[in-house]
């Protein structure tokens, strides 16, 4: 599943352009957010967002700020106002626990009751404590294990449902690898000391939650750096995420019997009776090599670790839902990867977990009061229209063959597009909220959630399912489902606006929908057909030639750093995001060369509609960071750094060089043997 963003209100402004007129009259790009003391054609980011960039704060409580945050709080300010709606009738006694409302307005309320939750302390936790506790050996953990997931998600492993890659009309069981607390497995094992930091943080951050616990200063030290020897040895045996992003080498299907005999010993009959799955026959074990590791570990790791590290996984795991010393303490170890220096308000958090659990319940909500049948109808057309453009790209493409390029018709034909919300929405009648009970409803809703995902197992895919709720800033790409999806919430402006002219909205929203569309075709997208099956349908002399272009992007962002000299971005993790960029932007400008025809090209505040282009597309990802939140994201996320999302794409773009009048040698022009070339 891949984020990224896109735009709501737009009519068919896309099949033709906004008369003349209308465009002169329009200000969508304030030029006071330039910095034309920089050449365009020298840092194009910094040319189109400077005066931006300098003139905005971070505030306290967010780790970075930019246009997705601005419409997020908008969205929130909404959101905001619906929940304290709900709230306020459920602790009026208005509604039963039945509606829906009542369910939303129960949670966040249940939420909002800090006093009530302070004075519980540690105590919801005792009944987990006392399972842990009084586990007697090594046969006994792995058969409570079984429970401890069911109650509270403690195995160290990730388990469900999931799709089957090479049957993508049938759901099986999933395991996967999981277990560390750390965002990436490097953090256990890099060497320099940036990464030598982090450890000691989060030991000393373990040391201070197991004191909250009631644990000795010294015991507690010790049980810290016992957790996190446990964990290192589970970062061992995980792969990294770049080895992650092949989906040929992490899918494995097998029997449960073939699964026992690779980890001899573990009760997995038992275990997924526990999860009350249904009757599995097959099983994705996606990194065999981490549970065969797993597997030994049950008899080389001292049962009293074992229980350490399950303890530690029960107070991490439910730290944002307790009294305000272990929300405290989660937030200040959580600043080390993000650098904000406030907490986000109470109704902030609180609406948050709502929308995690209860999403559809206050989407439906949501989208009643902010996106109505019309906008929906015609952001599909918008949507449809840059389709056909992907579709007459792909019929043009010169180094496809004609076999592939059937195949890829005939899977952009396939494409399920999901537009604002489900049309069949989420069914919560049987989850039980309680008032006033805030924690309790965590774990309601969390379990109501696996026990929906493990009944799953056996039947057919449900492809009307969405993974975003509705007001959700960000949309995606499936690979297995062969759909693109836009939520109701980044359909808004910057991403798009009725007020601004073709240029910009092809440059901010139709890129971001080109951007989901070309993941189909990305390195990992690639991989599966028009049905979502793994399969390779690619002509061997098409796939070389995309592999030696995809090279290309992997190299030039490889070379690309952030803070410093020596922190690079990734350009193998971050290869699909980056494809889905180039593609989106090419797409997308096509499609506003068609929509603008042949009427006169008229420029608007100094600058052509081939220039303002570029500059919506800058707008949309302008973006101040805290240092500790950028180096986090180099170092474990998929998406590039912002300024490298704007100047990467933009420099490998004939478009781009003949727009703003840039020369061979410009920092904006890559080499002509070193520019990938794809769509």
């Amino acid at each position: 599943m891949r984020p990224i963003f896109y735009h709501l209100a737009v009519s068919a402004l896309f099949a033709a352009a906004v008369p003349l007129s209308a465009q002169a009259q329009n200000h969508a790009l304030d030029r006071a957010n330039l910095d034309t003391t920089c050449a365009a054609c020298k840092d194009f980011y910094q040319f189109a967002n400077g005066g931006w960039l300098k003139k905005t704060t971070i505030p306290a409580a967010y780790s970075s700020f930019g246009s997705f945050r601005e419409l997020a709080d908008r969205n929130e300010a909404q959101l905001h106002k619906i929940l304290d709606a709900d709230a306020a009738a459920a602790n009026a006694g208005k509604g039963t626990p039945t509606d829906a409302g009542w369910k939303v307005g129960a949670f966040y309320a249940s939420c909002l009751d800090s006093a009530a939750i302070d004075k519980l302390g540690a105590a919801p936790l005792k009944p987990e404590l006392d399972l842990i506790a009084g586990i007697k050996s090594p046969d006994e953990l792995k058969q409570q294990l079984g429970t401890l997931e069911h109650r509270t998600g403690l195995a160290p492993w990730a388990d469900g449902s999931t799709q089957d890659a090479k049957n993508a009309s049938s759901v099986i069981a999933g395991l996967y690898q999981g277990g560390l607390t750390l965002p990436d497995r490097e953090y256990y094992t890099k060497t320099d000391s940036n990464s030598k930091k982090t450890r000691d943080s989060f030991v000393a951050h373990m040391t201070r939650m197991f004191e909250l616990l009631g644990d000795g200063k010294d015991a507690a030290a010790a049980e810290a750096r016992t957790v996190f020897a446990v964990e290192t040895k589970f970062a061992l045996a995980s792969k990294t995420r770049v080895e992650l992003r092949d989906p040929t080498t992490n899918y494995h299907k097998m029997s449960v019997a073939r699964l026992q005999k690779l980890t001899p010993g573990f009760p997995w009959p038992a275990f997924f009776a526990a999860q009350n799955s249904p009757a599995i026959s097959s099983v994705d074990v996606g990194q065999p090599e981490f549970f065969t590791a797993v597997n030994k570990m049950f008899a080389t790791i001292p049962l009293a670790d074992w229980k350490v590290f399950l303890r530690w996984r029960l107070v991490h795991a439910a730290a944002p839902s307790l009294s305000a010393p272990f929300v405290k303490e989660n937030f200040a170890f959580d600043r080390v990867f993000s650098g904000a220096t406030e907490m986000l308000p109470r109704w902030k958090r609180c609406l948050q977990s709502t929308d995690d659990r209860l999403g559809e319940l206050l989407g439906q909500e949501y989208v009643k009061q902010n996106f109505t049948p019309e906008a929906k109808a015609r952001a599909v057309k918008i949507v449809n229209n840059l389709v056909s453009e992907l579709h007459d790209r792909i019929q043009r493409l010169e180094w496809m063959s004609a076999p592939t390029r059937t195949q890829a018709l005939a899977k952009l034909a396939a494409f399920n597009k999901k537009i604002g919300f489900p049309d069949k929405w989420k069914d919560y009648s049987a989850l039980k909220i309680t008032a006033g009970q805030y924690l309790v409803n965590v774990r309601a809703a969390d379990q109501w959630a696996a026990a929906r995902d493990w009944a799953k197992i056996g039947k057919p895919v449900d492809r009307t399912e969405w993974g975003m709720t509705p007001p959700t800033v960000n949309a995606y790409y499936s690979s297995q489902m062969n759909e693109i999806v836009f939520p109701a919430g980044i359909l808004q402006p910057p991403f798009y606006s009725p007020d601004a002219d073709d240029a910009v909205n092809y440059g901010a929203m139709g890129a971001v929908i080109g951007h989901e569309m070309t993941h189909g075709f990305d390195d990992q997208g690639r991989q599966f057909d028009k049905d979502g099956n793994l399969k390779d349908w690619w002509a061997k002399e098409d796939a070389a030639k995309y592999t030696v272009q995809a090279d290309k992007v992997v190299k030039q962002f490889d070379s690309y750093t952030v803070l410093d000299t020596s922190t690079h971005v990734n350009g193998k993790l971050t290869l699909g995001e980056n494809i889905g960029d180039f593609g989106g932007l090419t797409v997308a400008y096509a499609a506003m060369e068609r929509a603008l025809g042949s009427a006169p090209r008229a420029k608007i505040d100094g600058f052509t509609p081939e220039q303002r282009f570029f500059l919506g597309w800058a707008q949309v990802w302008r973006e101040v960071y805290r240092p500790q939140a950028l180096r986090t994201q180099v170092n474990s996320n998929e998406h590039a750094p912002s300024m490298w999302r704007v100047n990467g794409p933009f420099s490998n773009m004939p478009e781009f060089k003949a727009a703003w009048g840039c020369k061979d040698g410009d920092p904006m022009v890559r080499p002509e043997a070193l520019r990938a070339r794809i769509w």
